[in-house]
């Protein structure tokens, strides 16, 4: 049997070693897979740092695509948002001037509202419930939905972000009405907005790349990512509290334009999106990985952490009527898929 301590400890390790490496490319924020003129070229953006998990599996990818192309497509990794805003990013890919980004649920219901249905509020209790549905016949009615209304399409297997906490600079959150008045940062989302109202907190839409900011002056007391997130663009130096809230899981759809990916012979879509999927499996790994080892050490930066009773924040949001709402919204079909996972919710 395989030992998970050890697991554990080898996932680390081969992020570390992989880390180490993209370091180098931070300056830029780019990386590029071959110095000569490939037949295609392909982009790829993203708001995270070099050094997260999604782009040092990122650039792994694009050395494998490139060495099983036999140099005939070169995939540059553009990190950090070099290349805009989430929402900028996504009008770009639409429009092909970039042919792929990686966009979080929250984000990608803003333009197909199914995309954001695993966004709903306290609904995943574990990571075994959140692959058996992404994987599974909730990820393909994503992906259908995606495909038939828009000019993007998804690839097979989510990259993962992980459960999202809320840090903030006032207070901890404990209880539902902790929330009650609280501006809190929330992604460019209905559905965030929405989760949040129901703790009758005031939720407020911000770019991701203007979070630190707004947090360092007071534009917002808080905001709600993953750990490995608030690790790696420092937010617990502009925040005191972390309450593990594990409120909402976040991933990420691997997005790209149909007709920018079409365009290159069927070997080569091959190529690319098996190493694309694959590529997410290993940033799985690595991220739970990554958010397991972090609360030890945001606690030695200052970063104060508290747990919360999940069942309790469910039992508001129900009052609220959140949950009846929003099925509603999604419709009999996306919502039976959801519960098909996560067991009743309303």
């Amino acid at each position: 049997m395989s030992n998970p301590e050890e697991n554990f400890r080898s996932s680390r390790r081969d992020f570390l070693k992989h880390a180490s490496i993209a370091s180098a490319a931070m300056a830029t924020g780019l990386y590029a897979t071959s110095a000569h003129a490939a037949e295609f070229t392909l982009k790829y953006g993203n708001n995270l740092p070099m050094t997260h998990p999604m782009n040092v599996r990122a650039k792994e990818m694009a050395e494998k695509i490139a060495a099983e192309s036999k140099g005939r497509v070169d995939l540059q990794v553009y990190s950090n948002g070099q290349l805009g805003t989430d929402t900028d990013m996504l009008s770009q890919v639409r429009s092909g001037a970039i042919d792929f980004f990686t966009i979080s649920p929250e984000v990608l219901g803003t333009l197909v509202s199914a995309g954001q249905i695993s966004g709903v509020g306290f609904a995943f209790r574990d990571y075994s419930q959140v692959w058996a549905a992404m994987d599974g016949d909730l990820g393909a009615h994503v992906r259908r939905e995606l495909a038939a209304k828009t000019s993007l399409f998804a690839f097979e297997k989510c990259w993962d972000n992980g459960y999202r906490q809320v840090t903030t600079s006032t207070r901890p959150i404990a209880r539902p009405e902790d929330f009650k008045g609280m501006k809190l940062r929330v992604p460019p989302s209905p559905l965030a907005t929405s989760l949040f109202r129901g703790f009758d907190a005031s939720p407020t839409s911000i770019n991701f790349a203007e979070v630190y900011s707004a947090l360092q002056t007071k534009i917002v007391e808080g905001q709600e990512n993953p750990l490995a997130v608030i690790s790696t663009v420092k937010f617990y130096e502009v925040q005191k509290f972390c309450s593990m809230t594990n409120h909402v899981w976040s991933g990420f759809w691997f997005m790209g334009n149909k007709k920018s990916f079409e365009r290159m012979p069927k070997e080569l879509q091959e190529i690319v999106a098996r190493n694309i999927n694959e590529a997410g499996l290993k940033q799985r790994i690595d991220v739970k990985a990554l958010n397991d080892s972090l609360v030890a050490d945001m606690k030695a930066k200052g970063l104060q952490f508290n747990n919360i009773d999940n069942d309790a924040f469910r039992a508001k949001l129900r009052s609220a009527g959140f949950y009846a709402e929003w099925h509603k919204k999604f419709g009999e079909e996306a919502w039976g898929l959801l519960e098909k996972y996560t067991g009743k919710l309303a």
